[in-house]
């Protein structure tokens, strides 16, 4: 079981009978938010170094690869009091690296470069890396300094789908207990309706 959909079941069956809110989870631990930021540090780096300065691609790059991490972290904040906007966010955090997915993809086929299979020796490597907890960038600082444009590119690649794979597997946890317990409003009038049933007694 992946540490993300650990954390989503640890905050489904932390559940009390009665809770109204939700307690926060610190999205710093979500290894989806860890490998997002280290996606987010490397595209930085990368757009500057190997794209033309005032291409429009640069900034399209680091704000996907921005909004991937901030959303996973506004999604995990906003799950106190929504659950909903936290799978909405959650999609948007999907949506956004998806994008960023296409413009690596882009920058390697256009230079006629190749993008690694995903079962090659190359990708098993990252995956392994990709293993390690926690997730930061200096993991892979040495392979971002010292490898050519389109082997980054092609990390960048590795780990933005160990991302995605990751917030699939969080959206359909978020789903389920959406399904299963409600929001905000469901658990309010869950809340309302066993007062009524069962009133405090009168002093």
């Amino acid at each position: 079981m992946g540490d993300d959909e650990k954390h989503g079941n640890e905050r489904k069956h932390g559940r009390h009978d009665g809770e109204i809110l939700r307690p926060r989870g610190d999205y710093q631990t979500l290894l989806s938010y860890q490998k997002a930021e280290v996606v987010y540090d490397l595209t930085y780096r990368f757009a500057h170094k190997y794209l033309s300065k005032g291409d429009r691609t640069v900034d399209q790059m680091i704000q996907s690869a921005r909004s991937g991490k901030q959303n996973i972290a506004e999604g995990s904040k906003a799950a106190l009091t929504s659950k909903e906007t936290e799978i909405k966010l959650t999609n948007v955090a999907r949506a956004s690296l998806e994008e960023l997915l296409v413009d690596y993809r882009d920058y390697l086929r256009v230079r006629d470069h190749v993008v690694w299979d995903k079962d090659s020796k190359e990708s098993n490597f990252v995956r392994q890396l990709g293993r390690r907890t926690p997730q930061t960038y200096e993991l892979y600082r040495e392979y971002m300094e010292t490898r050519p444009p389109q082997v980054i590119a092609n990390i960048a690649i590795c780990l933005i789908h160990q991302t995605n794979y990751l917030l699939d597997q969080q959206i359909r946890t978020l789903e389920k207990e959406f399904l299963e317990h409600g929001g905000l409003r469901e658990r309010m009038y869950e809340a309302r309706q066993r007062h009524r049933r069962n009133p405090p007694p009168r002093s």
